[in-house]
């Protein structure tokens, strides 16, 4: 098959002819990819920033946003069967640590992470991952047009979700950075919360999109958009600001656009925040990291994008295509997410 593989960082992927995946474990998935997201993790696993946290041995396939048919089954596997149209969790998790009985598996100590290490991803052909990571969908669904919602969509929402409570009616949110994730955060918020939605961008069609898809007010990033935010909330501040940069100084910003008592949801990553500890201290400021997010949240997504209440806006390209795809994400040409099709 048809596979794209880092060979070394700080260089461009190559596209393989390997071998398909083969089941190795009772609870083994071999998925035939319909849909393959091209992530700003590749980016930054492709600058290396993983290479010491996850140790893969190159080359390796990446890919971790996807969705496809299933091909073939362990022989432990009853949750899905050849045919059925799936969404796949990103992270493969045990069901048997203490975090996987609370249900968080991102938190799993077993679990592995196809794309991010030594197991291949899914910009390829076939992919091979756990029964437990497979969201079963309307069979009617094209995995091209949800794969993303595999890692972006479940990462926004498992960031919304956990901020309901603080969005009561009369508080403001803003989302930084209407791209990949940003635009699916956007739309969970006006799904599930009846905030003011604030989305701050530094490119026009972005913010243009944000306004069609629930955004209550949009601010360019262009130097000034600190105090644009503060003076739509009175020189506060937002009760919640959810930073999908987070590098490039948007980290700091965020903080700065956070109000007293107010919470900073960074899901974003790849910038350095730092803020003066009175900070925190005075303003009573809170930050909270985000990391993909559990099975229950990737099947509640589902829910609100086979409603029609969540859309990927998505641009496909081949699989051949990939390093152009790679190219436009880097370059800032991709409105919303772009989306590997092999």
């Amino acid at each position: 098959m048809k596979a794209v593989r880092v060979h070394e960082y700080h260089a461009d992927p190559k596209i393989d002819d390997i071998p398909e995946p083969k089941i190795t474990s009772p609870f083994d998935v071999i998925v035939k990819v319909g849909g393959a997201g091209v992530c700003r993790t590749d980016l930054h696993i492709l600058e290396g920033q993983w290479a010491e946290a996850m140790g893969p041995e190159l080359p390796y396939v990446i890919g971790h946003e996807n969705a496809g048919w299933v091909h073939e089954v362990g022989e432990g596997v009853t949750n899905v069967a050849p045919g059925d149209t799936v969404i796949l969790h990103p992270q493969p998790s045990c069901g048997l640590c203490r975090a996987c009985r609370a249900g968080k598996d991102m938190q799993c100590n077993n679990a592995f992470f196809p794309g991010l290490s030594n197991n291949d991803g899914g910009m390829a052909e076939y992919l091979r991952t756990s029964a437990r990571s497979c969201v079963k969908l309307n069979p009617d669904t094209n995995p091209a047009d949800v794969a993303a919602l595999a890692d972006a969509g479940i990462t926004a929402y498992h960031a919304v979700r956990k901020s309901i409570p603080l969005l009561y009616p009369g508080t403001t949110a803003v989302v930084q950075g209407a791209g990949g994730l940003g635009h699916i955060g956007i739309q969970c918020l006006a799904a599930l919360t009846a905030t003011r939605i604030v989305v701050v961008d530094r490119n026009p069609d972005a913010l243009a999109l944000a306004k069609q898809i629930g955004a209550d007010e949009t601010v360019l990033a262009d130097g000034t958009h600190i105090d644009a935010v503060k003076d739509l909330t009175g020189g506060e501040g937002a009760n919640v600001v959810f930073d999908f940069v987070a590098e490039q100084g948007a980290e700091n910003d965020a903080w700065q656009m956070t109000g007293p008592d107010g919470y900073q949801f960074v899901i974003g990553y790849g910038g350095q925040f730092s803020a003066p500890t009175l900070d925190f201290v005075a303003g009573e400021k809170n930050v909270i990291g985000n990391i993909v997010g559990t099975y229950n949240d990737l099947a509640e997504l589902m829910v609100l994008a086979q409603a029609g209440k969540v859309t990927l806006h998505t641009k496909q390209y081949p699989l051949d295509a990939a390093l152009d795809a790679i190219h436009d994400l880097d370059a800032g040409r991709v409105r919303g997410r772009a989306i590997l099709v092999p």
